[in-house]
């Protein structure tokens, strides 16, 4: 598969990963539960396979690897697993100001994600 084709697949499984977390935390936050929706448990999970099949594919067409010779692809995969963390404590806190909390790191870290994914900078506000 071509680099493009590649890059345009993960950007969509971005997409549909941000907008599950999303739908999932404000659902929590509104007092809905979520979890007795078999789809909802399920497929964050087949969506973040293929999301990270992409981007290490993308990773091993331009040979540039995180906590190698790549510090963009280092600060990404960091902040990737803060996002994990703090969208973790967001969905588990759920109907509360932690939840409210947590869900908005949760969002700014992604943020900073995209921030550098478009910059190509370790500090995309510099």
């Amino acid at each position: 598969m071509s680099y493009l084709a590649l890059k345009h697949a993960h950007v969509l499984f971005v997409v549909v990963s941000l907008l599950l977390f999303a739908g999932r935390w404000l659902t929590g936050l509104l007092g809905g539960n979520w979890r007795r929706r078999r789809w909802l448990r399920i497929l964050p999970h087949i969506n973040d396979t293929l999301l990270l099949s992409a981007a290490v594919a993308m990773v091993l067409q331009i040979h540039r690897y995180p906590f190698v010779n790549s510090s963009v692809l280092t600060a990404k995969v960091l902040a990737l697993l803060l996002y994990i963390i703090l969208g973790h404590k967001a969905l588990a806190r759920g109907r509360s100001l932690a939840g409210l909390g947590w869900g908005l790191a949760a969002l700014a870290s992604v943020g900073y994600i995209i921030g550098v994914a478009v910059t190509k900078q370790v500090l995309p506000w510099a």
